[in-house]
C-alpha cells in the first residue's frame, strides 16, 4: 500500500510553477522512465483548490492504473467531487494539474476530453429535449457520424432500461433515470477513461446491477473507471483499487486489498478516516 506524500496548499504568493525538464517524451505525458511509455489512465498530481478561506483540497495525488476500476471514497465534504472536476477539466485548480493517458487536462483540453466520459455530481442536462435526442446531441457534439450515433444510443437505452422513456423530455425523468440517461451520454463516444461522481445514487437496485455490468465489461475490455461512492460493501466487491480521502487529502492509496489490510473496507475507513460510532446522549431513543 502506498501512503501518498501531502504537501500543504501554499498561499497564492507562494506558488512556484516546477522548472521545466527535457524529456524524451511529448510534452504532457506521465512516462515509465524506463520504455517512454504513459502508465497511467489518470495521473494527478498535486492538485489543490481553496474556496475563500477554506481549503477544499490540500496537493492531492494520484496515479489511477489503466484497466482499473479505481474507487474514491471519503465522508462528506472530504473533497471528492472537488478534485474530480478538476482533474477532468470542469473546474480550474489554484495548483496542480492532471494528464489523461498522457494528455495534460489543461494545458491540452479539448485533447484530453476526447478520452474521457464524465458523469458529473449534480449533474445539468439539457432537460427539454427526449432522453435519445440528449444521447444523440452528445455523441454528435464529439464529432461522431450520426450513422454511428443512432445505433449506440439504441443499445446504450436498452442496455439501460431507457427505451420506454427514450421520447420523453429529461425535465420529466426521475433522479434515477436522470443518472442513467447522463451516463449514456458518458458512454456514447467509447472513452478510454470513465470519472463517474456517485453514479449509483438514486438509481435503483436493478438498474444499479446493470450498470455495473456495464462497467465491468468496459473494464474487462481495457477501459478505466473511477468511481466516487459513500457505500463502502460495493466499493470493496466492485473496485481493483482505492483512496481514501478526507480533509482534502489522500490518506490512503492503492489495491483494495492493500488499502483494506486485511480489514473490511468499512472498518479500515473508520480507522483512517476516524468518527467510529458515536451513541453517548441518546438514552431516550431506549425508553421502550
Amino acid at each position: 500500500m502506498t501512503e501518498p506524500r501531502h504537501e500543504p496548499l501554499p498561499e497564492p504568493s507562494h506558488i512556484r510553477q516546477p522548472a521545466p525538464q527535457q524529456s524524451a517524451v511529448e510534452p504532457g505525458l506521465s512516462a515509465d522512465p524506463h520504455t517512454d511509455l504513459p502508465v497511467s489512465a489518470l495521473s494527478i498530481r498535486g492538485l489543490a483548490k481553496r474556496f475563500g478561506g477554506k481549503i477544499a483540497v490540500d496537493g492531492v495525488s494520484l496515479e489511477v492504473p489503466v484497466g482499473s476500476f479505481y474507487g474514491m471514497v471519503g465522508p462528506n465534504g472530504a473533497g471528492k467531487t472537488t478534485t474530480l472536476s478538476m482533474a477532468t477539466g470542469l473546474l480550474r485548480p489554484d495548483f496542480g494539474t492532471a494528464l489523461v493517458h498522457g494528455v495534460d487536462v489543461w494545458a491540452r483540453p479539448l485533447e484530453a476530453k476526447k478520452l474521457m466520459g464524465v458523469l458529473p455530481d449534480g449533474v445539468r442536462l439539457f432537460d427539454r429535449l427526449t432522453g435519445e435526442q440528449l444521447v444523440t446531441y452528445a455523441g454528435l457534439l464529439r464529432g461522431m457520424d450520426r450513422d454511428v450515433v443512432r445505433p449506440r444510443v439504441s443499445e446504450l437505452l436498452a442496455a439501460l432500461d431507457l427505451e420506454a422513456d427514450a421520447g420523453s423530455l429529461v425535465v420529466d425523468y426521475s433522479a434515477g433515470m436522470t443518472k442513467k440517461i447522463a451516463l449514456a451520454s458518458a458512454l456514447i463516444h467509447a472513452p478510454r477513461l470513465l470519472v463517474l461522481d456517485e453514479p449509483f445514487e438514486s438509481v435503483d437496485p436493478v438498474s444499479a446491477a446493470n450498470i455495473r455490468g456495464i462497467l465491468e465489461s468496459y473494464v474487462s475490455s481495457g477501459g478505466t473507471v473511477i468511481v466516487s461512492s459513500h457505500v463502502m460493501d460495493l466499493v470493496q466487491r466492485m473496485c481493483s483499487h482505492v483512496a481514501v480521502v478526507a480533509a482534502g487529502r489522500v490518506l490512503a492509496a492503492g489495491s483494495v486489498d492493500e488499502v483494506r489490510n486485511g480489514s473490511t473496507l468499512e472498518e479500515r475507513f473508520v480507522q483512517l478516516v476516524g468518527g467510529g460510532h458515536r451513541t453517548e446522549g441518546l438514552e431516550w431513543l431506549r425508553t421502550f
